[in-house]
C-alpha cells in the first residue's frame, strides 16, 4: 500500500478572521497548514519547496511582489495560489480569488477549485522511483543498456553507462512492479548529464499499455482524502 500524502499550504495573513476561517476549511480538506504573517518570511519558506498551495491575504504591493517572486522561482510549476481580496477581480499570477469577508461556504467553494488544480498538478509532475534495468534500442538499432530510475505521467528518468544524444528515440519494454504485463515505451531523450543520467518524454505507448501505466500510477498517487464532500475535488 502507498502511504497517503497530505498537501501543504502556506497561509499568509495576520488577520484573525481570515486565519480562523481558512484554517478550519483547510483542515476539512486534510491540507497541512503553515502560518506566516509577513510576505518577506513567506518568500523564504517557499524556497524550501514543500508547499503546494499559497493562500495569501491580499495587501496590494507587498502581495504582488511575493507573487512575482513565486513566478520567478523554481517551485512555481507545482504551486496553486489563492488570494483573499476585497473584491473578486482577477489578479495576475493568482489562480483563484476569494472575496472578503470569507465565509465557510465561499471558502469551501474556492478551495474545491484550488484542490482540483493541485491534484492535477500532482499527477502531472509526480515521479515515482524505480531501479529497473532494461535493454533499450537506440539510433541505428544499437542496443543501449539503461536503468529506469523514475516514471510519471509525462516521462521517465534513467541512467546509463552508454552515450545518449538529446533528441534520440529509445524503445524498450518495462515491467512495472506488481503490474500484470510489460509495457512498450518509445521515449525521446530531453536532457543528459555527464554522470550518465538522462530525462525522457514519452513519444508513444500503445493504448492498452498506457492504461496499464496509468492504473499503476493512480495506485501510487494517493493523497489524504478531504473530510468535506469530495465530489467536486477529483
Amino acid at each position: 500500500m502507498t502511504p497517503e500524502m497530505a498537501f501543504e499550504c502556506l497561509l499568509v495573513s495576520h488577520d484573525p478572521a481570515v486565519f480562523s476561517t481558512m484554517d478550519r476549511i483547510l483542515k476539512n480538506f486534510s491540507i497541512c497548514t503553515n502560518i506566516c504573517q509577513t510576505t518577506s518570511r513567506a518568500a523564504n519558506l517557499l524556497e524550501e519547496g514543500s508547499t503546494d498551495l499559497i493562500v495569501i491575504d491580499w495587501e496590494g504591493e507587498p502581495s504582488s511582489e511575493l507573487i512575482h517572486e513565486v513566478w520567478k522561482s523554481r517551485v512555481r510549476q507545482k504551486l496553486t495560489i489563492v488570494a483573499v481580496a476585497a473584491d473578486d477581480r482577477a489578479i495576475p499570477g493568482v489562480h483563484v480569488v476569494l472575496r472578503k469577508p470569507v465565509t465557510p461556504e465561499s471558502g469551501t467553494k474556492s478551495l474545491r477549485v484550488a484542490y482540483s488544480r493541485m491534484l492535477q498538478n500532482y499527477r502531472e509532475h509526480a515521479r515515482y522511483p524505480l531501479m529497473i534495468p532494461v535493454e533499450a534500442s537506440g539510433e541505428k538499432d544499437r542496443t543501449v543498456p539503461v536503468t529506469v530510475t523514475n516514471i510519471g505521467d509525462g516521462g521517465l528518468g534513467l541512467t546509463t553507462k552508454g552515450k545518449l544524444t538529446v533528441g534520440e528515440i529509445l524503445t524498450f519494454r518495462l515491467q512495472l512492479p506488481a503490474a500484470k504485463k510489460q509495457i512498450y515505451i518509445k521515449a525521446r531523450v530531453l536532457w543528459t548529464r555527464d554522470y550518465g543520467a538522462a530525462g525522457c518524454e514519452f513519444v508513444r505507448i500503445p493504448p492498452v499499455d498506457l492504461r496499464t501505466m496509468h492504473d499503476w500510477l493512480k495506485d501510487k498517487c494517493r493523497v489524504k482524502k478531504p473530510l468535506v464532500d469530495s465530489e467536486s475535488t477529483t
